[in-house]
């Protein structure tokens, strides 16, 4: 069985895996990484939504064997450790002070796209807009979107400061 090599959460790890086999489930069975949740499979619902190089995607669509040993995994385990500073990064503080989470379980996935959204616009040189939360596709049963724009605001400030 192949071996497969990549950096997760800031440290290379190697897993003993078919190259076929989904990211979403080295990172949940293999690795017990819980935070990237199992919602659909097919890259819709968007709950296991992680970073790769910087980037959002989610593991549920992506073959183990399509990383490279230097590509960067970041789950939400990982993210705070990608903030300036000590403590949460500020998109997951926003997130608390907001008191967005009501089951919780797509909002690991809502954080990591919001965060990704934000260092695009950033990149861009250009403030979140109201247009920009279309892009969003993350889906949030219980329906907390108005507390979920309020955090993406208010992490997004507080980026702007870092």
């Amino acid at each position: 069985m192949p071996k497969q090599t990549f950096i997760l959460n800031g440290e290379k790890v190697t897993v003993t895996v078919e190259d076929d086999v989904r990211l979403l489930w080295v990172l949940r069975d293999i690795l017990g990484v819980t935070g990237p949740k199992y919602g659909c499979g097919i890259n819709v619902c968007k709950a296991c939504t992680s970073h790769i190089n910087g980037k959002a995607f989610n593991p549920c669509s992506v073959r183990v064997g399509d990383l490279q040993s230097d590509d960067e995994v970041t789950t939400i385990e990982g993210l705070a450790d990608t903030a300036p500073g000590p403590g949460l990064h500020p998109m997951q503080k926003a997130w608390i002070d907001r008191d967005v989470a009501q089951c919780g379980y797509c909002q690991p996935g809502q954080i990591m796209e919001a965060v990704a959204l934000v260092r695009r616009l950033q990149k861009e040189g250009r403030p979140l807009r109201e247009s920009d939360f279309d892009s969003i596709r993350n889906i949030c049963r219980c329906g907390t979107y108005t507390r979920i724009r309020e955090a993406i605001e208010q992490g997004a400030r507080a980026m702007g400061r870092s």
